[in-house]
């Protein structure tokens, strides 16, 4: 069954002070679109949202011909870079603002929480803002008062519950804000990045809470968030958005793959005054590496450090996935740099072995340092590089486990 349907879905917004600079103009552009009811011929002339250059026309598209459908019982993980109308369309969506043109089918209730201390008014308690919410999604009171308790203790806020909201941290208003949200009973819970405000611990339980709503109570959940990880482990769709248009709408790996490539590293990384001064890879073009016998990544390395310190340093890399989550690290054994004398630069070229490495997008990180505790440089996520293919092996693949990372080979080839 079709939860939420969306067709043809835009919204444009003036720049600038609101209206057209002159009475006869409005009086035009109202006579044109609520009388005759055609086009706004000010909208012809919009441009697409993109905020890093400078457009001729006041008005733009936030959103422009937006059109998906999401199932009843769908976990859906919203992306995209900052300004690519990612919470536009949930405002839409949520009936907070209405579109300029398509149209929008929603079934059932929908529970939203977009922004901090959105839906509340700050001179009421908290437990009058959870009655107050329960009413706005047309619960009736017996149906809250039956909540009531389980919202309380999941926020977590039950000593402050009789306290106006006003004098809340932004934390307890998201906790306050997502308890009231989840537990109503509505169809639809629509989630923005607001969760980024709560701790760690209260994040990892509203993850869990939305999971068990989408996967246990077959309710419908949108979550936007800039954390992969966390979409990725809640969601099993995804809709990518780019300057106010879908660019992918599929399984949710696809999806952020798609939008790790977009928002790619440079294939080039180079830092001045620092020990690690470059880095690229000097084995693949394109930073990819095809179908290969075994996967090798070559990295060239330069560094250079200007201080004596009278003992020799090391290098180790880190590899993280498309989420950046810590996958493996390589240390090679070879003490390379000899430090006992100021103004050292040194080339060097490293091998990683990456043989059982799935195909997907990867981040690599370097750290130079001395015995394993003094650091010299440490640049996490630097560069990227994306393995299109495994090669076919007739044996298993495996790791010695180290420091909770697997390990896989490494070496030094040249050192100039």
């Amino acid at each position: 069954m079709t939860a939420i349907q969306v067709e043809n879905l835009s919204k444009a917004y003036q720049l600038g002070q609101i209206g057209t600079g002159t009475i006869s103009r409005d009086l035009e552009r109202f006579f044109v679109t609520k009388v005759l009811g055609k086009e706004d011929p000010f909208l012809k002339i919009g441009q697409t949202n993109d905020r890093t250059t400078k457009g001729s026309s006041d008005i733009v598209w936030s959103l422009k011909d937006i059109n998906f459908s999401i199932e009843q019982g769908d976990a859906v993980g919203i992306i995209g870079r900052n300004g690519a109308g990612k919470s536009t369309l949930l405002k839409l969506l949520s009936r907070v603002t209405s579109p300029t043109t398509g149209s929008i089918k929603v079934k059932g209730r929908v529970a939203s929480l977009l922004e901090v201390g959105t839906g509340f008014h700050p001179e009421l308690s908290g437990r009058e803002n959870i009655f107050l919410n329960g009413a706005i999604l047309g619960m009736r009171k017996a149906e809250i008062k039956r909540k009531f308790d389980e919202i309380v203790d999941f926020s977590g806020v039950e000593r402050y519950i009789d306290t106006p909201v006003k004098r809340y941290s932004s934390g307890m208003y998201v906790r306050l804000a997502f308890a009231v949200a989840a537990h109503l009973e509505s169809e639809i819970l629509i989630v923005d990045e607001v969760l980024a405000v709560g701790d760690a611990e209260f994040q990892k339980k509203c993850l869990g809470k939305m999971g068990d709503i989408s996967k246990g109570e077959g309710r419908t959940v949108l979550f936007v968030s800039h954390n992969m990880a966390a979409v990725q482990n809640l969601c099993s769709k995804g809709i990518l958005l780019e300057n106010g248009m879908v660019s992918c709408n599929d399984e949710i790996r696809l999806v952020v793959d798609k939008y790790m490539v977009t928002n790619r590293i440079p294939n080039f990384w180079k830092q001045n005054n620092k020990p690690l001064t470059s880095v690229f890879f000097s084995s693949i073009s394109a930073n990819v590496i095809g179908k290969q016998p075994s996967l090798k990544l070559e990295v060239s390395i330069e560094i250079f450090i200007n201080e004596k310190i009278n003992k020799k340093a090391f290098l180790a890399f880190y590899i993280s996935g498309s989420d950046s989550t810590p996958l493996m690290e390589a240390i090679p054994e070879y003490d390379f740099i000899d430090c006992s004398s100021p103004d050292i630069s040194r080339k060097i070229v490293a091998e990683i072995d990456l043989n059982g490495f799935m195909p997907g997008i990867y981040n690599l990180g370097i750290w130079i340092g001395i015995e394993h505790s003094v650091t010299l440089d440490w640049q996490k996520e630097i560069i990227q590089f994306e393995v299109e293919e495994s090669p076919v092996f007739n044996r298993t693949i495996s790791f010695p486990k180290h420091a909770g990372f697997l390990v896989p080979n490494s070496e030094i080839t040249d050192i100039k």
